[in-house]
């Protein structure tokens, strides 16, 4: 494999792991990172996008290890006067981190997209690789559960998982176009693998793929296409990945994300403790410790799919680009 360009697809926390780890080995320039924004909402009358959030402060060293999100060294007096005020306080937003939705909203309603904020926040906050949404257009992630239509973030933090979901929809994907940075990178003669991280396939990664000709410009590049399991040894290690699958009827398993993911993979990696799934796996797999808890970790592992991937042979699709 001759090439020297890389593309991942991630969500948050998990995504945003193997995602440094790429940056570890990977030329900062050489690097885009496809940000999920279908968990973007309007709160306080401020625009957030968690996931690009959170793998903007990973990239940069600023990201809170232990609560897993926000930023380190965060202070939390809006949050504590907003309390005492009566307001809405589900929400957690640190000081620091209040300042990036603060600039962000102000400059979105100037008129500038979201991708060029991003990158511009990246570069201040000193970022190397590209932090790219799928989309500038908005994408939101709705969920029908046995308490009704909810808003992402109302399901997944004001309400902590707790009902039962039925259906999952991304309000606006219809009307909403591929970053056309994106179609370009993966037209890219030199690009040299597709990742998709271990992020979850429901709420993370299918808000990537639906906006009309995402799914078919993915699937046409030339590189090959790999994706690693969220799920080890039937439990997500973070989130509802598991929690989803059940109750949309599928059996919560590595093997059933990469049935998930269809004829788009050209390889998987599973954890070696699914060892037993990887015959049930259409895609090449190859078997790793998946869980990175460690800084070391998430290098190795990002060193395991790059090697896995250049043993792989891209399954060309006779499929044109959509823009």
């Amino acid at each position: 494999m001759t090439g020297d360009f890389v593309v991942a697809l991630s969500g948050g926390i998990g995504g945003a792991k193997l995602a440094l780890g790429l940056s570890r080995i990977v030329p900062a320039d050489k690097l885009l990172v496809l940000a999920n924004v279908g968990d973007d909402f309007e709160h306080l009358g401020l625009h957030i996008s968690p996931d690009i959030d959170t793998l903007m402060y990973t990239l940069a060293g600023l990201d809170n290890a232990k609560l897993g999100w926000g930023r380190q060294d965060e202070t939390w007096s809006f949050m504590e006067t907003l309390a005492a005020l009566g307001g809405e306080d589900w929400f957690r937003l640190g000081d620091r981190d209040l300042a990036v939705h603060v600039e962000r909203t102000r400059r979105l309603r100037r008129g500038e997209s979201l991708s060029a904020i991003t990158a511009d926040l990246c570069r201040r906050l000193g970022v190397g690789p590209r932090v790219l949404p799928a989309t500038d257009d908005p994408v939101r992630t709705r969920l029908r559960t046995d308490e009704g239509w909810l808003d992402f973030q109302d399901y997944f933090v004001r309400l902590q998982c707790r009902p039962v979901v039925l259906e999952i929809a991304f309000e606006g994907a219809d009307d909403a176009r591929p970053h056309p940075d994106l179609l370009a990178a993966l037209r890219d003669k030199r690009l040299r693998a597709l990742i998709i991280c271990p992020s979850n396939p429901f709420i993370s990664v299918d808000p990537i793929l639906a906006p009309p000709g995402m799914r078919e410009a993915l699937s046409a590049c030339a590189a090959p296409v790999i994706a690693v399991s969220p799920i080890i040894g039937g439990r997500a290690v973070k989130g509802p990945t598991a929690k989803i699958m059940e109750e949309l009827g599928m059996k919560p398993s590595a093997s059933a994300v990469a049935e998930r993911y269809g004829d788009l993979l050209d390889g998987y990696v599973m954890d070696v403790r699914d060892a037993e799934e990887a015959a049930h796996v259409a895609p090449k797999v190859t078997l790793a410790p998946t869980l990175m808890t460690t800084l070391a970790e998430r290098e190795q592992l990002a060193r395991v799919v790059l090697e896995a991937a250049s043993g792989l042979t891209s399954r060309k699709r006779d499929r044109d680009f959509v823009a």
